[in-house]
């Protein structure tokens, strides 16, 4: 919503600007150099970019608009899933626990916080773990390091389609630029024309170098800045993950290692103790809500 909002407001500005000083909206309209400007844009991110790049380059724009990134819910189902699994570790037997790892799918406890099942690798992440501290042969400091270097993984792959995005944005300017050049070469084609056929063409060149700017530092930049912005968010539940497990590890109580996980949500975001409370002593959003 606040995309399109976004650009209802530059678009509006600078049209009713452009009208005000006197232009003619119509002259803008060139859709031949919107098709070169936008095609080739098109075919150098395919050049660029693998297959999978692609695909969840789409589905981070797709992310963009529908506005993604975690909630006060999604943390709190992280949190509640990680008390359930950690009153598990502490008082059941190995075996019935492994029951709740190994088969999440199955598992009763990841079934109230569907929002967790449903983000497959935040799921393996948890299960993964879990599955360390089970087998209790692992110190705290070295599966620290091991929980940093798969988060930077996980943040590095997330981001390619950040990375491409803005690759395309910046080179827009100089994709307008070509359109503007090609719109030139038309323009001297027809020398010959009358000033006022001359005038035409060559302000319909100039809309390429317009237009590309346009697409550049209006559309595809704040747009990948965007898709940046809501998998920064999303790998946040990542690090709530991390906190929990590790001060458990080190010998905190349940509740306590909750709170660990807490305090690394942003201000905005943050659920407060109370919330946690009831999330993780009620059984979850879903016990809760029936």
């Amino acid at each position: 919503m606040t995309i399109i909002l976004g650009l209802i407001i530059t678009l509006g500005c600078m049209l009713g600007g452009y009208v005000a000083m006197g232009g003619y909206v119509g002259v803008l309209w060139q859709p031949w150099e919107f098709v070169i400007i936008l095609g080739t844009a098109l075919g150098t991110f395919i050049v660029a970019n693998p297959m999978k790049v692609i695909k969840d380059s789409l589905k981070g724009l797709g992310e963009a608009f529908g506005n993604a990134a975690p909630t006060s819910r999604h943390y709190l189902d992280v949190m509640g899933l990680l008390y359930s699994l950690m009153r598990e570790l502490r008082s059941k037997p190995r075996n019935e626990v492994e029951k709740h790892i190994d088969t999440p799918e199955e598992s009763a406890i990841f079934q109230k916080f569907s929002s967790v099942l449903k983000n497959r690798d935040l799921t393996t992440f948890i299960c993964d773990y879990c599955r360390l501290i089970i087998i209790g042969n692992a110190r705290t400091h070295e599966v620290e390091a091991l929980m940093d270097e798969e988060i930077q993984t996980l943040r590095s792959d997330r981001l390619k389609a950040y990375h491409a995005l803005t690759t395309v944005a910046d080179g827009l300017p100089a994709i307008g630029i070509i359109a503007a050049v090609l719109g030139v070469i038309k323009a001297m084609g027809a020398i010959s024309e009358p000033p006022e056929v001359l005038g035409h063409l060559i302000g319909a060149a100039l809309v390429g170098t317009f237009a590309g700017i346009f697409f550049s530092y209006a559309v595809f930049a704040p747009l990948a800045g965007k898709v940046k912005t809501g998998r920064e968010k999303q790998m946040r539940l990542y690090i709530v993950a991390k906190q929990t497990l590790l001060a458990f590890m080190n010998g905190a109580m349940p509740q306590v290692a909750v709170e660990y996980g807490r305090k690394t949500i942003s201000a905005y975001e943050r659920p407060t103790i109370d919330e946690v409370e009831a999330e993780t002593l009620g059984g979850g959003g879903e016990a809760q809500a029936a």
